[in-house]
């Protein structure tokens, strides 16, 4: 199994998965001209692309989906919830799949287990994807961990994790009040301690590669992330530790 952050944070979000003959997208969160772009960047085509899974409505999350529906005729799978809400900015869909949060999906090679999460949308949901040898779990966009979630990502040998803030920054930040507090809601994003308390609950030997992903541009870096990643893990044994960007793929990660 392999997989690539195309992109990750508040101007797009996408993440590209395969194994043996199939592969998936994550969110289509770019302009299908960028996701296009960034998947040749890795060596990969829309034309390799099965399905579209969607984790919630935020344009950031979806902007790009009705276009790939359209012109390449790629399934779109997301439950009722962000399927209702999103309908305007989804638009036409060519080939519209509805699945109730925490239900399995088979797509091919891959298992794809949704499970719900905490965000200010109608039906947020994570993703656990396996291809019956390894597995990804993928969470962000969450103001909030719970037991389900920590089950469910248990024992993934990837996890691509929210680590949106560091509360100082938004504090002392050009945020105004209202958007600070829904940042920090139990329906917003997790802070880096936040999340990487949550972290330290799910390394384990299985565990290869963590990704902090969805990083505030604003109210974040890259260090003040990572920083609070390795502090909160005694022993990463032969866990990689990765940062996701905004503006560029990441390369493909073999799992």
């Amino acid at each position: 199994m392999r997989f690539s952050i195309l992109g990750s944070g508040s101007r797009g979000n996408s993440v590209f998965i395969e194994s043996g003959k199939t592969a998936i997208l994550i969110d289509a969160g770019f302009s299908g001209k960028e996701i296009q772009a960034r998947l040749r960047s890795i060596g990969r085509d829309l034309s390799d692309i099965r399905a579209l899974c969607i984790t919630h409505e935020h344009n950031d999350h979806i902007c790009g989906a009705g276009v790939l529906s359209r012109r390449c005729g790629i399934p779109t799978y997301a439950n009722p919830g962000t399927f209702s809400n999103g309908d305007k900015r989804f638009g036409k869909l060519k080939v519209r799949k509805e699945f109730d949060s925490g239900d399995i999906l088979q797509i091919d090679d891959l298992q794809v287990r949704s499970f719900r999460i905490s965000h200010d949308t109608a039906d947020p949901v994570g993703f656990v994807i396996s291809d019956g040898k390894a597995s990804v779990g993928y969470c962000t966009d969450t103001g909030q961990v719970s037991h389900l979630m920590a089950t469910r990502l248990a024992g993934c040998n990837g996890l691509i994790l929210e680590f949106n803030h560091n509360l100082d920054m938004l504090k002392n930040g050009p945020y105004p009040l209202p958007l600070q507090q829904r940042v920090r809601s139990s329906q917003g994003h997790l802070c880096n301690e936040d999340a990487a308390e949550f972290l330290a609950q799910l390394v384990s030997d299985h565990l290869r590669f963590v990704v902090l992903a969805h990083l505030s541009e604003t109210n974040n870096t890259p260090d003040l992330a990572r920083n609070a990643a390795l502090q909160s893990v005694a022993d990463w044994g032969e866990t990689a530790l990765l940062v996701a960007g905004q503006d560029e793929s990441m390369p493909l990660v073999q799992i």
